[in-house]
């Protein structure tokens, strides 16, 4: 052997060791997603239950923190005020932190509930110290109630939350009772569909799962009530990551509290209706869950939790590590492409490179998220199998928006919390005033379709025909976001009228 087919065979053995070990690691978390649906499958005729019913309902407060919510604010306020639930018994907190109109509307908004009767009280604080956990942590010094809901600006609570999550806390070791996120305007586009489609997974089969086998699972932010002394025992709202409740959700797991998963009472909300909304949104979720779980990953392999529920919370807490691995794969794919070498040919590309990637990418997720679907809508699931390679390619290409956020919470980036913008179920329209921030990555994203579509040419002709459909979803989840980000930059500016009846009262009438 001479020294150049010596380096050629080291060459191939330093790809082929990186290689191996992130396809290894992503098929472990493919691996994952069978668990979650086992478990599921297992558990699903078994939902909780209350130990009994309060005789005398407890006080509630509920908590809305606003930023800049002009298009959803009084949709919010009078869906609060048609909750069914003893007047006397409720709090309502308006915890406005915005610089804009929505401080007039939400004022409003608190002077009509006063009149209406309720115990409503507008809080607005001069800075966003802390963001959403500050003015939670605020909010805490004059509530009044023992339990405390929370609810983001676009969801529109049924009139039942509360009379179908309270008496779970007869039980005085539940600390939180999570009801589950529905979408108002899932059927708006294709990208909203998807979303619907991402977010059932987690929401139907993750959450459901996690709490009826015992696992730890995570308050998702919205929609769920609390025990205030739950809160206050677990050390309060947490401003040093940007999932505050992902961290107050272990903190008070790893004390001791328990919490309750109601799948089937639903909480509908807004999906973000343009890309650039939806990256911001998934930017924000993965770089605080790598912060969380630089937090807390510690404390739970250092308690006493059973070796199972340790195994479930370290997978949880590190699964967005998959979106940087992906794009690891992705660099790592080009020595594959070539299919020349040695070690690379034959039934080894098919077994180490092929297979394991339609394994990846089709039958575990496929699997998972068909099976979410299934269970939210019984009827016309066949629309979803339809948008399955959408869903599958736009996974693929967020991977470089949520790698980006992985790596600022692994060198201990602060960042800020970016709000998601909302517009009440209107049509999107040039005037919209919550324009997108100017960003590169949709450049670097259209750069690896580019790449990716090499790949596709020199796959088509080396013949090897299996590998060009999944290269082909790499290629159009890439264009798929990069197109969709920069979309909005090309539609013309304007003033925005006003739109709603409280913002009319304060303008005027509305202009064109």
């Amino acid at each position: 052997m001479d020294d150049l087919d010596y380096l050629n065979r080291l060459t191939v053995i330093a790809w082929a060791v990186p290689y191996l070990l992130v396809v290894g690691v992503l098929a472990v978390y493919g691996f994952h997603r069978l668990c979650i649906l086992y478990l599921y499958l297992k558990h699903r005729r078994n939902p909780p239950r209350t130990l009994g019913t309060f005789e005398t309902l407890p006080r509630v407060t509920v908590q809305l923190p606003l930023y800049n919510e002009v298009y959803v604010v009084e949709r919010l306020l009078k869906a609060v005020s048609e909750l069914d639930y003893p007047r006397d018994r409720l709090q309502i907190q308006v915890l406005d932190d915005s610089t804009d109109e929505t401080l007039v509307l939400s004022r409003l908004g608190v002077e009509e509930l006063r009149k209406l009767g309720f115990d409503a009280e507008w809080i607005h604080r001069e800075t966003r110290a802390g963001y959403k956990a500050g003015a939670l942590q605020n909010g805490l010094a004059t509530c009044k109630g023992e339990f405390v809901l929370i609810l983001d600006a676009d969801f529109v609570p049924p009139r039942e939350l509360l009379k179908e999550t309270v008496h779970f806390f007869t039980d005085p070791g539940v600390g939180m009772v999570q009801s589950r996120w529905g979408h108002l305007n899932s059927g708006d586009s294709l990208l909203t569909r998807v979303q619907a489609m991402f977010m059932d997974g987690h929401l139907v089969l993750e959450q459901t799962a996690r709490c009826r086998s015992g696992r730890f699972f995570n308050f998702n932010g919205t929609a769920g009530l609390w025990r205030r002394r739950c809160i206050d025992n677990a050390g309060g709202w947490q401003d040093d990551t940007l999932t505050e409740d992902l961290d107050l959700s272990y903190r008070a797991q790893l004390a001791g509290w328990q919490f309750v998963f109601l799948k089937d009472l639903v909480t509908p909300a807004e999906l973000p209706v343009e890309m650039n909304g939806f990256r911001s949104q998934q930017h924000r979720w993965t770089k605080g869950s790598i912060q969380t779980c630089r937090k807390h990953l510690g404390a739970v392999w250092k308690s006493p939790l059973p070796l199972l529920v340790k195994l479930e919370a370290t997978v949880h807490l590190t699964s967005n590590f998959a979106y940087l691995l992906l794009v690891l794969l992705c660099l790592l794919l080009q020595r594959a492409s070539s299919g020349g070498d040695l070690l690379w040919s034959g039934p080894w590309r098919t077994w180490l490179f092929d297979v394991p990637v339609f394994v990846l990418a089709s039958v575990s997720v496929a699997a998972f998220y068909l099976c979410a679907r299934w269970e939210v809508r019984r009827g016309g699931w066949m629309k979803d199998l339809a948008c399955l390679p959408i869903l599958l390619a736009l996974g693929v290409g967020m991977s470089i928006n949520n790698s980006r956020a992985v790596l600022e919470a692994l060198c201990n980036h602060r960042g800020e919390f970016s709000r998601t913008p909302k517009y009440g179920g209107r049509p999107r329209r040039p005037s919209l005033r919550y324009r997108p921030a100017r960003s590169l990555l949709p450049v670097v994203e259209a750069a690896f379709a580019l790449y990716f579509v090499s790949f596709i040419a020199v796959a088509a002709t080396a013949g090897q025909w299996f590998s060009v459909p999944f290269l082909a979803l790499f290629a159009l989840g890439f264009a798929f976001v990069a197109l969709q980000s920069v979309a909005p930059f090309f539609r013309p500016g304007g003033r925005v009228p006003p739109e709603t009846v409280l913002e009319r009262r304060f303008y005027g009438s509305s202009t064109a």
